[in-house]
């Protein structure tokens, strides 16, 4: 009984992407529409991105240091441990998990209040898709996302070196030198393949969640509850199999 139900939940979601692309209201007012939420999800989203990322590649580095007692272990290292661990999975995927509460939150609860308020009603009699109106500005603003992800990248590696060089772990060329050996381009690009992906699940998951719950203000809660346990759990499973895919081959 609950495997049919999570089916035709799936089901209604690939449903609700494909009514997002109908319809498509006039730019004039999607380009607005656009604009707002480029504010409300990207620009609101770099300061809690920025201070996490640069503490959390701090605490990574000394971390890293603390743990490198044998004397023969280069200290380059710790630059090298600092890089692959932001760069691969700290600023894509786990930055992405604590955007699925604060985006998701926003997103679904936005979108829930809409529905309680009989705002999506107004809009259906109106003739507009509501899907369309509602859904795909926060797509395509979500495409700005991977922008996001490189300054958390930037600022995890930064805070690192830092905590590095000013406590006193490793000389600031020991920790660049750590930067660079063994750099494999693609990690970058894997790296934002996997935000690319995840950006979409942020955009449309929360907006599910909002757009078909039942019932009055409550519901909006629990609704922005469930859209961020099903955005994160969907984000960790993505990020599993694009692992598999991307750096397995």
């Amino acid at each position: 009984m609950m495997l049919i139900r999570y089916l035709s939940q799936i089901g209604k979601y690939f449903i609700m992407l494909k009514e997002v692309f109908n319809k498509p209201t006039k730019w004039s007012v999607m380009k607005q529409l656009i604009l707002k939420e480029i504010d409300d999800l990207i620009i609101d989203s770099l300061g809690i991105v920025a201070f996490i990322s640069f503490f959390v590649g701090g605490v990574v580095s000394i971390q890293t240091a603390l743990n490198l007692t044998n004397p023969l272990i280069p200290k380059y290292l710790i630059g090298f441990a600092t890089r692959q661990s932001i760069v691969l999975e700290f600023a894509p995927t786990f930055i992405s998990i604590i955007m699925a509460g604060k985006m998701g939150s926003f997103i679904t609860s936005s979108i829930g209040t809409m529905r309680v308020t009989e705002q999506i009603d107004a809009l259906e009699v109106m003739g507009v898709n509501s899907l369309n109106y509602l859904v795909f500005p926060k797509i395509i603003a979500l495409l700005l996302y991977p922008f996001v992800i490189g300054l958390s990248m930037f600022l995890g590696v930064f805070g690192g070196y830092l905590a590095a060089v000013y406590g006193g772990f490793s000389s600031s060329n020991e920790f660049v030198n750590g930067l660079q050996v063994d750099f494999i381009p693609f990690h970058i690009a894997y790296a934002f393949i996997k935000t690319f992906v995840f950006a979409i699940i942020l955009a449309t998951i929360p907006s599910f969640h909002g757009f078909y719950m039942k019932g009055g203000a409550l519901e909006v809660g629990k609704a922005s509850t469930v859209s961020f346990v099903w955005s994160s759990v969907v984000i960790i499973l993505m990020n599993y199999i694009l692992t598999q895919i991307l750096l397995s081959a």
